[in-house]
């Protein structure tokens, strides 16, 4: 026998993994058909569904320019843009969120935990009490509130391993909350009313000029990060892994800037609203039998979203819940359990 036929590989080992990768595909695209179709039926209900109904047919005359009274403005004055809203906040947060916690390798690298969110909340906060800023000034300090946070983490974490990002960012999340608790202290009764509804994460001040803002810096960031995420599944293997596979750290590094990006964006425009980023990343990978879809994790987060906006608003009468409220009411059973169980729900090889 020559060594070219003894090099060749054996025809059922290669029908084997053809077939397994056909299957991947096709669960993948399952998954992410699935959760498309529930992030539209979410946000369906949410426009047409709640004290004023609208049918499907006075829906499409609406988008196609028809006045019809009283209609006319609910849907394009208050449902429609706080439903687009909280999209691209959820798909924001839960791709930011899933970039975190793949290309650190820890499932509890979440926006909410390594402190960019409340980087980005104490900035904002700094803006409302201290300053007596509102409006877009306060989401660019948002945003820049998130990077000078993210870099400190960086900085300070060095390059002994993405543990060290997560635990100095529970710090930097820790001090960051001390900061915001200080500034309520010493702030106005109204003040600190208004930054509070902000703290939370809501929905209400939904407006087609900050949709149309943070709709243009993802038409930005989604393909930047879409790039970026081409090598993930080596970056997932470890740092010494891709490198041997030619990936080298500064795409790591602009992956994880391009993520902060995302989470500052949605902060801006929605404040915190808690653990979206946490929960997205996890509930796409357990659909997706283990493995990382960065798509099906920006769908679960708008899924995510945009059903506890609807539920926020409706399951107490006379009462709506901010969004961040049912959210952080979801996340934080998740997260214990998370912790105590130990679960990742990644494919283990």
């Amino acid at each position: 026998m020559s060594a070219a036929t003894r090099s060749a590989p054996c025809p059922q080992a290669v029908g084997r993994v053809r077939r397994a990768r056909r299957r991947t595909t096709r669960r993948h695209a399952l998954v992410v058909g699935g959760l498309a179709v529930a992030t539209l039926t979410a946000f369906l209900g949410r426009v047409l569904l709640g004290d004023y109904t609208v049918t499907v047919p006075d829906f499409v005359r609406i988008l196609g320019g028809a006045q019809l009274p009283g209609a006319t403005f609910i849907v394009m004055e208050t449902k429609l843009p706080r439903a687009v809203l909280a999209v691209l906040v959820g798909a924001a947060f839960g791709l930011g969120g899933a970039v975190f916690q793949t290309t650190l390798r820890n499932a509890l690298a979440s926006p909410d935990v390594i402190g960019v969110g409340m980087g980005a909340s104490a900035s904002a906060v700094f803006a409302i009490l201290t300053l007596g800023l509102s409006g877009p000034v306060v989401s660019v300090f948002a945003v820049t509130g998130a990077l000078a946070t993210a870099v400190v983490v960086r900085l300070v974490a060095g390059s002994r391993g993405a543990h060290r990002i997560v635990l100095v960012g529970v710090g930097a999340a820790a001090f960051l909350s001390s900061a915001v608790q200080y500034l309520f202290a010493r702030a106005d009764v109204w003040d600190a009313q208004a930054a509070l509804v902000w703290l939370t994460g809501s929905l209400a001040p939904a407006s087609w000029p900050g949709v149309m803002r943070l709709a243009v810096c993802l038409a930005v960031l989604l393909p930047v990060t879409a790039e970026l995420s081409r090598t993930l599944s080596a970056t997932e293997l470890g740092q010494d892994c891709a490198t041997s596979l030619g990936v080298g750290a500064w795409r790591q590094e602009a992956l994880l800037l391009a993520a902060v990006l995302l989470v500052a964006v949605g902060v801006a425009a929605a404040g915190p609203v808690a653990f979206v980023g946490f929960l997205a990343g996890p509930i796409a990978r357990a659909l997706n039998a283990g493995r990382t879809t960065l798509t099906g994790a920006a769908l679960t987060g708008a899924t995510l979203v945009v059903s506890a906006d609807h539920v926020g608003a409706y399951l107490v009468p006379d009462l709506a819940l901010p969004v961040g409220v049912v959210t952080g009411a979801c996340g934080a059973p998740f997260l214990l359990w998370l912790l105590a169980t130990g679960r990742t729900f990644r494919r283990t090889p």
